[in-house]
């Protein structure tokens, strides 16, 4: 098959022809429709991606078509299928309480195996993946597995935005306008900032009411002017340290930041106004990718029918039936007839306990 290999770490990637990819025993060979390019596949280009050696075939967020399937396989030859950039293996303590993206013993496709920049890729563990809804193009649900999932799960989980509250995102690329339109689509007013003004052009298009110019210094003033005092949450989505500061200052007291642009290579290590934090009492969120059940949440609107990403679901009723089971791993599932997550089949008697109406969090959108 042809690849697009990273030869060396800023140059043109190759195009070279490989061998194709053997199918995995609980996996898949998907034949690749449509691949997103994410900033972290640049972090990867440039050499300062810790795990990205040259090499290796980039591409983490890819939509295929089934073209192999092994043996344990839960999908066949010819099902369209969406997948996250982490390939949880569903059996570790954290993917056991809902934590799968702190997967202890994570496959991870475009950074330490093969990705999908290539006609196709091999994806183990297909628990992980959801099916391609009816109208949606590929290239469209490519985003899912990480732009949008990790938007999704950091304002829902993370943050528990609410509606009503303001909602400032720094940097307006991928992860950044998922988050944008999420929080619009919960009922949030938002603000998006960056310093191109193209940038802020598209947004203000895609119905952004808020969209200001920070390439002066001044945006977290001009959000406190906006808010009448501050960002309830507010989205870092660069990593880079002036947005991460503009983040924590545009927050007005019992504010919320969450850390969802990658901070890596020579800005891995930043300054962080911890008097700030201190005195206004901030909370500050570290998030990466998404956890169950993210994708099949957002893909399958008819949340019934999306597959259960994790095999073997009396280990985890046992697991999770405990009294320490917490809320906030009670509202991450969707509990179905006999109180089991619909998603992953983890589930106990406590789960059902939690209801839509618990204005400590969002409600679940409507079937």
């Amino acid at each position: 098959m042809r690849a697009a290999v990273l030869s060396a770490y800023k140059e043109p990637l190759s195009i070279e022809n490989v061998p194709d990819p053997d199918c995995p025993r609980d996996g898949v060979v998907l034949k690749v429709l449509a691949c997103g390019v994410c900033r972290s596949d640049w972090h990867g280009w440039t050499g300062e991606h810790p795990r990205v050696k040259p090499g290796q075939i980039g591409g983490h967020e890819y939509c295929g078509e089934v073209a192999a399937a092994g043996p344990a396989a839960q999908y066949a030859i010819g099902d369209c299928l969406i997948a996250p950039f982490i390939l949880a293996c569903g059996a570790c303590a954290n993917c056991r309480s809902g934590e799968s993206n702190a997967c202890l013993d994570q496959r991870l496709p475009g950074f330490t195996e093969p990705g999908a920049f290539a006609e196709f890729v091999a994806v183990p563990r297909d628990h992980n993946l959801a099916r391609l809804p009816e109208g949606m193009t590929p290239t469209l649900a490519a985003a899912l597995g990480c732009r949008v999932t990790t938007a999704w799960h950091a304002l829902t989980d993370r943050a528990a935005l609410q509606p009503g509250e303001w909602l400032a995102i720094h940097g307006t690329g991928g992860v950044g306008l998922a988050a944008m339109l999420l929080g619009i689509a919960l009922g949030a007013p938002v603000i998006v900032t960056d310093i191109v003004e193209e940038k802020l052009a598209h947004a203000r298009a895609l119905g952004v009411e808020h969209a200001i110019d920070a390439s002066d210094g001044a945006s977290a003033e001009r959000i406190r002017e906006v808010t009448d005092g501050g960002a309830h949450v507010s989205v870092e989505a660069l990593g880079f340290p002036a947005t991460q500061s503009a983040s924590l200052a545009c927050l007005r007291p019992l504010g919320r930041h969450v850390q969802a642009g990658m901070p890596v290579g020579h800005h891995a290590v930043q300054q962080v106004d911890l008097n700030a934090v201190y005195m206004r009492n901030l909370a500050i969120f570290g998030f990466r990718g998404h956890a169950c059940p993210s994708l099949s949440f957002i893909a399958q609107p008819d949340r019934s029918r999306a597959r259960r990403p994790f095999p073997d679901r009396g280990t985890g009723g046992q697991a999770l039936g405990r009294k320490r089971r917490t809320r906030r791993i009670q509202r991450r599932h969707s509990t179905g007839n006999r109180g089991h997550c619909r998603f992953c089949g983890i589930g106990g008697r406590s789960m059902s306990n939690l209801s839509s109406t618990d204005k400590t969090r969002p409600a679940r959108p409507a079937r």
